[in-house]
């Protein structure tokens, strides 16, 4: 009986992939990917049949390679957590194979709010790289703001449809637009980060206007403030 994983293979570097996902990987017969993706598993991958796919062309390779697995196994790699920004094509990859075996993955946010020194717990996690609509997903992020929240998101990359691109410069103008002060905004941007091409933009929301960012940013609005322990020693002191 074919065996189907779906596995995060973290934001980009090797170093990042943890060991059961690459245990998964150097096991399996047949691996269908991104290339990028593939790209930051390609040290585990020696003889493996492996299919690069594109957005236009995943769904028919999915048909394609069911009816030859047989009793073979099947990884589908997902840059960063297959359960972050991939529910899209999860719930699909369930529809066509049936059981699928997820696997987590260090994501991009995770990794950003590291470098941000900005807590999750502390912090609301969004992401606009869905194809669906996404103004809940902006009165969300105005909603975490007011709220005092930091907010860790993955922005939506559309070029070719001007109206849906929703990069850093967009973001920076849709919350002025919407009242906020963004000369006062601490912001992080970070570029394919993890990976030898890795950049960071460090400053406030207002200086994002005009500047462009690739596909591979995770943005931090950091509105932390440090509040340790200390601060609770009433609870232990008599």
């Amino acid at each position: 009986m074919a065996k189907v994983y779906a596995v995060g293979v973290g934001p980009g570097s090797p170093k990042y992939v943890t060991e059961i996902v690459k245990e998964i990987v150097q096991n399996c017969d047949v691996i269908i990917g991104y290339k990028y993706t593939l790209k930051t598993i390609e040290n585990f991958t020696k003889g493996k049949e492996i299919y690069e796919i594109t957005m236009n062309d995943q769904e028919e390779s999915y048909q394609k390679i069911k009816p030859e697995l047989k009793d073979r196994t099947l990884v589908i790699p997902f840059t960063g957590d297959v359960n972050f920004s991939e529910s899209e094509v999860v719930d699909r990859l369930i529809e066509i194979f049936g059981e699928v075996e997820i696997i987590p993955g260090i994501s991009s946010i995770q990794v950003a709010a590291s470098r941000a020194q900005v807590p999750l717990d502390k912090s609301k996690v969004i992401t606009m790289h869905v194809t669906t609509p996404i103004e809940d997903k902006k009165l969300e992020l105005q909603k975490a703001l007011i709220d005092g929240f930091s907010v860790v998101l993955v922005p939506r990359p559309w070029p070719k449809q001007p109206d849906k691109h929703f990069m850093p410069s967009e973001i920076a103008i849709y919350l002025k637009e919407n009242n906020f002060d963004t000369s006062k905004m601490k912001v992080h941007v970070f570029e394919a980060i993890t990976t030898e091409n890795e950049t960071s933009f460090v400053g406030v929301v207002k200086d994002l206007e005009g500047k462009e960012f690739s596909d591979l940013s995770v943005m931090v609005f950091n509105q932390t403030s440090l509040d340790s322990y200390m601060n609770y020693r009433w609870q232990w002191e008599n």
